[in-house]
């Protein structure tokens, strides 16, 4: 309890200090787009090669309905586009192998596709030109933003051509009124948030990622971020899109109003979809108004249960000014530590650490709610030690001990991630069992002969939605034995979901059974056969049969109905 003084005399001062600002009328809102990216908390890894997605899924096998890329194909792109490097990236006349290593391969190291083709569209007319074109002549693509995806959605498999969004990167307006904006895909988060903040809005979304993401990658796999427990989901922030159809069609539902109940709501079949039905050329969403005042705490605890105590009582009483609420254990962030040396925020170690923000509109106000927030949890013993940031360096340094856990976790050769919501009592229980199966198969060790690092968990409290990540030294097929299917299957028991929000890409493809049944998982196949239609073979994807082993939701390889251009073998 030595530590109750410590949190209050911390958060005391920022307080005294808002008040006499106020009474002065200079106080002002934080400086922060929103919330900031992380210092890069690593120098460079050494190079690191991944395998071939085809050598890690032998049993995937390309199409040969799809058409092999030409010189003639070549010649046609450079026409629509130009024949500037910065469009076109061309392995197929020229030796281009390492100006299209990056988008081959997923910053995770662990997917990488044999693409000879890269084009990058400057507009939405381009787009329907180039998916035109690939449909008549049968040629799969992979919509491709950011590339800062987790289950190889956004990377070729064999030699689709990636269509990179990143020159469509253009703001196009914003009513400060109702806080509509309107922006094409390619707009990476970050930048759209630091226009929205000279404006005083936010977008209702932030990311680890947000310096690199695109916005429309984020529709595509539904991104749902730190902040969904204050602004909702992407299907309700979003009030429209503009996408082009594999067959060139353009879909302008870009309407920038609320209310819009004409018919069926087509926009949202797009919105995590991983750009299998088309690609999203622009968006309009809700942004909120800037939050002016932010507080960041950041505390420890003993138990998992107090955890929940804690989350129970952010809800109530901080409610409207409670924006985050991030579980970290304590192996991550040991692990965090040991990458980045310097010193933890807290003295002692703890089995878990919270860290909660708070954003709203009237500083005094919610430092005292925050005030009264933690003395009482202290008070009741619910948390053991805790820090409040007491200026802007501190907040964002308390937020890098949270967002810097996926960087450091690949410190030592890779990470097996997953992206998993379970019941919230239970939302632990499953790293400490993966752990204990690790551990059993001797697979853990300080040692190179030991390709596990650690087990961790941290994640989303606020939408129980765990992010469980196994760290290692190298990918392996002992350590995937162990974790697949048991991962599915204990999620499964809970009625959970095997992807919260970073989508199925091809990681998690054959085991959508496990949250999908097979008439939900039929109804997708009929979606996707009506949008992206394979003409020269009319397969009734609507009516294939899901094939299931014993006791494992798998959808046979042989039986699996073949898809159209739109990222074929992904998805569903």
């Amino acid at each position: 309890m030595a530590s109750r003084t410590r949190v209050v005399r911390a958060l005391r001062p920022i307080a005294a200090e808002a008040r006499a600002a106020t009474a002065l009328g200079r106080w002002s809102p934080a400086s922060r787009c929103f919330a900031t990216s992380a210092t890069r908390l690593l120098a460079p890894s050494p190079p690191r090669r991944a395998k071939l997605t085809t050598e890690t899924y032998p049993s995937l096998k390309r199409d040969e309905r799809f058409a092999q890329l030409t010189e003639e194909h070549v010649a046609y792109f450079k026409e629509v586009l130009g024949s500037s490097g910065s469009a076109v990236i061309d392995g197929v006349t020229a030796d281009a192998e390492a100006d299209l290593e990056p988008f081959n391969e997923d910053w995770m190291h662990k997917y990488k596709g044999q693409c000879r083709l890269v084009l990058k569209p400057g507009s939405t007319e381009e787009v329907s030109k180039i998916l035109r074109y690939c449909n008549e002549k049968k040629l799969a693509v992979v919509p491709q933003g950011g590339n800062t995806g987790l289950v190889g959605g956004s990377v070729p498999v064999f030699d689709e051509i990636v269509i990179n969004m990143s020159r469509m990167n253009k703001i196009h307006s914003f009513d400060e009124v109702s806080g509509s904006l309107v922006a094409d895909a390619g707009c990476i988060l970050e930048v759209v948030d630091g226009f929205l903040a000279q404006k005083g809005h936010i977008f209702p979304l932030d990311l680890g990622a947000k310096g690199s993401c695109h916005i429309g990658g984020n529709l595509a796999t539904n991104a749902g971020g730190l902040r969904l427990i204050r602004y909702g989901s992407l299907h309700g922030s979003v009030l429209g899109i503009e996408a082009v159809l594999p067959d060139g069609t353009i879909m302008n539902d870009l309407g920038t109003l609320r209310k819009n109940n004409t018919g069926y709501d087509l926009k949202q079949l797009h919105i995590g979809a991983e750009g299998t039905i088309g690609i999203i050329t622009k968006v309009s969403i809700q942004c909120p108004q800037r939050s002016s005042a932010v507080n960041v705490a950041f505390f420890g605890l003993e138990s998992f249960e107090k955890v929940q105590l804690a989350f129970r009582e952010a809800k109530s009483q901080l409610s409207e000014i409670l924006s985050a609420f991030e579980l970290m254990d304590g192996k991550s962030q040991n692990l965090v530590q040991r990458v980045r040396s310097g010193k933890k925020p807290l003295e002692d170690d703890h089995p878990f650490y919270c860290l909660i923000e708070t954003s709203g509109s009237n500083g005094e106000h919610d430092y005292a709610k925050l005030e009264a927030f933690l003395e009482d949890v202290m008070t009741k013993e619910i948390i053991s030690d805790g820090v409040v940031a007491q200026d802007e360096t501190q907040l964002k340094s308390l937020w890098s001990w949270r967002e810097g856990i996926p960087e450091c976790l690949g410190h030592w050769g890779g990470t097996y991630k997953y992206d998993v919501s379970i019941p919230i009592r239970e939302m632990y229980d499953l790293v400490d069992d993966v752990s204990a199966k690790m551990e059993e198969a001797g697979l853990v060790g300080e040692t190179d002969a030991h390709p596990v690092v650690g087990v961790v968990g941290y994640g989303h409290m606020g939408d129980s939605n765990l992010h469980l990540n196994v760290a290692v030294r190298r990918y392996e097929e002992a350590v995937e034995k162990v974790l697949e299917p048991y991962v599915f299957e204990w999620i499964a028991k809970r009625s959970g979901s095997i992807s919260a929000e970073h989508g199925l890409g091809i990681a998690k493809k054959n085991f959508i059974g496990y949250s999908r049944d097979d008439a939900t998982i039929g109804l997708m196949k009929q979606i996707k056969q009506l949008y992206d239609p394979w003409h020269m073979h009319g397969h009734g994807l609507g009516h294939s049969r899901l094939e299931r082993s014993e006791n494992r939701k798998l959808m046979d390889a042989d039986e699996r109905p073949q898809n159209g251009i739109m990222n074929p073998y992904k998805y569903i």
